[in-house]
């Protein structure tokens, strides 16, 4: 449950302006609430605590980023195809880690996962605002097909390919880089977490 110290009436206006549904509080301590996606925000007088199954639905709107972030990603797949999940991580230089997350996503190839897990990552950090982006993920084939260096030939990781592209075009600079599974291992925790959790 994440706790913001912030201006709740900056946080409120930020709300409204993404649609949000904001109410009267529950309580003599609460100021306000708001519910957008699936994420319910709640007022005090020096912070915000963001409840609910996905905090990253109001922290995106809430938080004010720009900069650089590193993000981790991986896809897990246990049959390949079989059940499959991703995880990811936003990491800012100042801040630490800005978000994460994991989720089971079907019954798909690894190879399909992983770039699941790249989109993933990649709408979080547009959602979040940052200008850009070195990515990192143990996927040699995601890393090298997104940068062009390989061609992809399969349409369903093309298909993939184009929206990542597309979702990059969002930022001013980006990297995408090859590493072992032991820099990836948050990420990669959190996607078998999600299947363990399934």
């Amino acid at each position: 449950m994440p706790v913001i110290d912030c201006d709740p009436d900056v946080a409120r206006e930020r709300l409204d302006a993404a649609g949000a549904d904001v109410t009267e509080g529950n309580t003599e301590h609460e100021r306000w609430r708001a519910t957008v996606g699936d994420a319910t925000v709640v007022a005090y007088d020096d912070q915000v605590v963001v409840q609910g199954a996905s905090p990253m639905d109001a922290l995106a709107v809430i938080e004010e980023h720009g900069g650089r972030v590193h993000g981790y990603f991986d896809g897990a797949s246990r049959g390949n195809p079989g059940p499959a999940a991703v995880g990811w991580v936003l990491v800012s230089p100042g801040d630490g880690i800005v978000a994460e997350g994991g989720a089971t996503i079907g019954t798909m190839t690894n190879n399909r996962a992983e770039y699941e897990a790249l989109l993933a990552v990649l709408e979080a950090a547009v959602d979040f605002g940052f200008d850009e982006i070195e990515l990192r993920g143990d996927s040699q084939l995601v890393a090298k097909q997104v940068t062009g260096e390989w061609d992809t030939n399969d349409p369903d990781l093309r298909e993939r390919r184009v929206r990542a592209r597309e979702l990059l075009s969002e930022f001013d600079n980006w990297s995408i880089t090859h590493v072992p599974r032991e820099v990836n291992e948050r990420a990669d925790e959190l996607a078998n977490d999600a299947l363990d959790d399934a």
